[in-house]
C-alpha cells in the first residue's frame, strides 16, 4: 500500500507533536510515525522557556500547556552555606517572564491531544526502517510491529526522532561532539525542606553539583554529578538511600525525599550535525543536536527547529514562496545550535569544577558579577533563548536602511509583541504606515498582511516581520521599494 502526505514525520516526541502540530495548523497534511507503543511516562525534558512559549502563544494554544505545569520566578545558586547568586526571571522583556516546569509526558499529552484535534493521530509502534529521495518525492518504508510493511510517498520527510536518529544515520551525517566522561545521577521524586519551591535551586558543592527543578505539588527533579568515570562500564541506577546520602552531604540541612518516581544514571553527550537538511530530507530536534542539560535547553531548541521549518515548509508547499525559502531552515537553526551547544557545555564545566582554587574563584567571580542587575538580566535572558537571533541569515536584510527606522528590533532580532491574527505563522507582517503596508499586501496578497503602526515609537519605521516573529527587514516610510525588493526575492 502507498500513500502521499504532503510531509512524514519520524519521531512523535515534543519536536516531531510541535512540527505536525504546526503543519496540521497551516492546512499541510501530514504523518507522523513513532516505533515506541505509547508516549513517554517520565518528567525527562522539564522546562519551557519564555520563547517557547511565545512561539506557542503566537499559534493559538499556549493556553493548554499552561494549566499542566507550574511557574519558577528565578534560580538561586549557593554553596549551602551561602548564596552565591540569585536570578529571577520576572524582569525578562517577554509575555511569559519565566520558566514553566512541566514534565515531558504532560508537554507530550498536550501536543497530541492538540494534534488528534487537528485530525491528525500518531501512528506507534510504526517504525522507518529506511527512505530513498527519488526526484521530487521521498519514498519511506516503515514497518509495523505486527510484521506489515508499507512504502510511503511523501513530498518531504522529517527526521525528529531522537539522538539515535534512523534518518541522520540514512542521510550519512557525522554527528560531531563527545561524551562526557563523568557520571550524572537524576532523581524525581517528593522533597520537603527546600524553600522556596518556585524557584531552581542548584548547590555547588566542593564534591560536586546538586541541582533542584521544581515539578509541582512538593515533588521535584533533583540531578547531581559523580564525578569522572572509573570504566567504560555505565554507572547502574541509585537507589532512593543513596541519592538522600548526596541531599544529606552537598545540600541545605533538612532536605529529605521520598516516593520516588524515576531514579537513573546517564552520561551527557554534547554532538551536532553540521547540516540539517539534504534535498527533501531535514533533521530537527535531537536527531540534529544533544546539548548537557544544564541550562534545560534541548528540547526548546527542537521545538524551535520545528516553528522555523513548518511556516517555510507551510509557504513553500502553498507555492507562496520560493523553493529557496528552505534553504534558510539549516543555516539559522545549525547556527542556533552551535550557540546552544557552547553554552551549555560551560555551564556545566563550571558547575563540576573539581579543584578547589578553581572553585572559591569561580564561586568569588559570580557573585561579584551577580551584584549588577544587567548581568543578571543577561544571564536570564540567555536561559530564555530571548536573545537568540539571527543576523547572518539569507532572510536577513542586510542593509542601512535600519539605521533610520528609529528604535525597536534590527534586522535578524525577535519581534517581542504577540502577532496579530491569522498573521501568526502564516504570512510576513508588514508593520509601518498605513500606505505603504497596504500597497505592500496588495503586491503581495499571498505573503504579506498589513497592520499600521499606532505606537508612537515605532510609527516612522516599516518593518517586515517573519511569521515566526523574527524581524525580517526593518526602513523607514520612505524605504518601500526596498520592502519590495525583500519580499521578491522571497515570493513564488
Amino acid at each position: 500500500m502507498t500513500t502521499s502526505p504532503k510531509v512524514l514525520i519520524a519521531g512523535a516526541g515534543p519536536v516531531g507533536l510541535t512540527l505536525a502540530n504546526e503543519l496540521a495548523r497551516h492546512g499541510v497534511s501530514v504523518r507522523i510515525v513513532d516505533k515506541a507503543g505509547e508516549r513517554t511516562d517520565k518528567s525527562k525534558a522539564l522546562v519551557m522557556w519564555s520563547r517557547t512559549l511565545e512561539l506557542f502563544d503566537d499559534a493559538g494554544y499556549v493556553d493548554k500547556f499552561l494549566p499542566a505545569g507550574m511557574v519558577a520566578h528565578g534560580a538561586q545558586i549557593s554553596t549551602g552555606k551561602e548564596v552565591v547568586a540569585r536570578i529571577s526571571f520576572d524582569s525578562l522583556d517577554s509575555r511569559y517572564p519565566y520558566a514553566l516546569m512541566i514534565p515531558q509526558s504532560e508537554t507530550e499529552r498536550v501536543l497530541e491531544e492538540q494534534l488528534a484535534a487537528r485530525g491528525v493521530t500518531v501512528e506507534r509502534l510504526v517504525e522507518l526502517s529506511g527512505f530513498d529521495e527519488e526526484g521530487d518525492k521521498v519514498d519511506a518504508a516503515i514497518k509495523k510491529a505486527n510484521g506489515e510493511t508499507e512504502t510511503v510517498s511523501a513530498d518531504w520527510l522529517i527526521g525528529c526522532d531522537g539522538a539515535h536518529s534512523t534518518v541522520r544515520h540514512g542521510l550519512g551525517f557525522a554527528f560531531e561532539g563527545s561524551t562526557q566522561q563523568s557520571d550524572w545521577v537524576l532523581a524525581d521524586g517528593y522533597l520537603s525542606g527546600l524553600e522556596p519551591k518556585d524557584r531552581i535551586h542548584i548547590f555547588w558543592h566542593r564534591d560536586g553539583i546538586l541541582a533542584f527543578f521544581p515539578i509541582g505539588s512538593e515533588r521535584w527533579r533533583v540531578v547531581a554529578d559523580l564525578g569522572p568515570v572509573t570504566s567504560e562500564a555505565r554507572h547502574t541506577d541509585q537507589t532512593l538511600a543513596e541519592v538522600q546520602a548526596l541531599l544529606t552531604q552537598r545540600g541545605s540541612p533538612g532536605i529529605t525525599m521520598s516516593d520516588p518516581v524515576w531514579l537513573a544514571a546517564f552520561r551527557i553527550n554534547e554532538r551536532k550535525v553540521k547540516d540539517y537538511r539534504r534535498g527533501r530530507v531535514f533533521l530537527a530536534g535531537d536527531a540534529a543536536h544533544i546539548h548537557s542539560p544544564a541550562g534545560g535547553q534541548g528540547m526548546n531548541t527542537g521545538m524551535q527547529d520545528a516553528f522555523n521549518l513548518a511556516w517555510k515548509l507551510k509557504m513553500v508547499i502553498a507555492g507562496t514562496a520560493k523553493s529557496s525559502l528552505l534553504d534558510s531552515y539549516s543555516v539559522e537553526r545549525s547556527a542556533i545550535g552551535e550557540i546552544v551547544l557552547r553554552n551549555a557545555g560551560r555551564m556545566t564545566d563550571a558547575a563540576i569544577l573539581r579543584n578547589p582554587i578553581a572553585q572559591g574563584l569561580r564561586n568569588a567571580v559570580v557573585k561579584f558579577a551577580a551584584g549588577f542587575p544587567i548581568l543578571q538580566h543577561a544571564v536570564a535572558d540567555q536561559l530564555s533563548e530571548l536573545k537568540l537571533a539571527y543576523p547572518m541569515s539569507p532572510l536577513t536584510a542586510k542593509n542601512d536602511h535600519a539605521s533610520h527606522a528609529g528604535h525597536g528590533p534590527k534586522p535578524g532580532m525577535r519581534w517581542p509583541d504577540r502577532l496579530p491574527g491569522d498573521a501568526a505563522g502564516r504570512t510576513f507582517t508588514a508593520l509601518g504606515p498605513k500606505d505603504v503596508v497596504t500597497a505592500l499586501a496588495e503586491k503581495f496578497p499571498k505573503l504579506v498582511m498589513p497592520v499600521s503602526a499606532d505606537d508612537p515609537a515605532h510609527a516612522g519605521a516599516l518593518r517586515l516581520i517573519r511569521p515566526d516573529g523574527y524581524v525580517g527587514f526593518v526602513g523607514s516610510g520612505a524605504d518601500q521599494e526596498h520592502a519590495e525588493s525583500y519580499l521578491a526575492g522571497i515570493s513564488a
